[in-house]
């Protein structure tokens, strides 16, 4: 690790330690706030905080899933942009298990309320209405191909029993990623999962 990533990262270890028992739509740093205030994109300030805190742990679980599967990416952020709310940048050699990686939003969303979608039927009539995610679900479609040859399904299950017990981690890098007012680089967001 770099010595400015290891100075981002102590910097952010002491912000969190700092904020421990404050709920993570009340440690957005105002840069993320404004970002999405200023443009017009939220009528007040309260919905892009919680807009915020549902971005973070969004890229959070796109990142810990790439963690997971062994895959490389250059940073994670969450910085608005006139088509993104926030992105993993550079995500590489994922290999076979591409889809968990793209699916881990979506997933790390519904993990942040506990909101899983349990029964069977409920996940058929939400997969095909799963569209428009910044490129996921197309990724994700995309990307099925050996492993579960079609079956979304199939791969949502995988990537939810993968990702579910990654839950704390997810959590950490989410509110890593609100406390921080910049992106985070690779080591950074793998020195703060590994310290769940």
């Amino acid at each position: 690790m770099k010595p400015a990533d290891k100075r981002v990262l102590a910097g952010i270890e002491a912000e969190l330690s700092r904020l421990i028992r404050y709920d993570d739509e009340s440690i957005v740093h105002v840069t993320w706030i404004r970002q999405r205030y200023d443009c017009g994109c939220f009528p007040g300030l309260a919905a892009a905080r919680t807009a915020t805190a549902r971005t973070a742990w969004h890229e959070a679980g796109h990142a810990v899933a790439a963690l997971a599967v062994g895959a490389r990416f250059s940073s994670a952020s969450i910085h608005h942009g006139c088509r993104t709310e926030g992105r993993v940048h550079g995500v590489r050699a994922a290999g076979d298990l591409a889809f968990v990686i793209d699916a881990a939003g979506q997933v790390a969303e519904r993990l942040m309320n506990w909101t899983m979608l349990e029964r069977d039927d409920d996940l058929r009539a939400w997969l095909p209405a799963w569209k428009g995610d910044g490129g996921d679900a197309r990724r994700f479609r995309r990307a099925l191909g050996g492993r579960f040859c079609g079956d979304e399904l199939g791969a949502w299950r995988y990537s939810e029993e993968m990702l579910t017990p990654l839950r704390l981690k997810i959590r950490q890098v989410a509110r890593a990623l609100l406390v921080h007012p910049r992106y985070l680089p690779y080591d950074v967001v793998a020195a703060i999962a590994d310290g769940c």
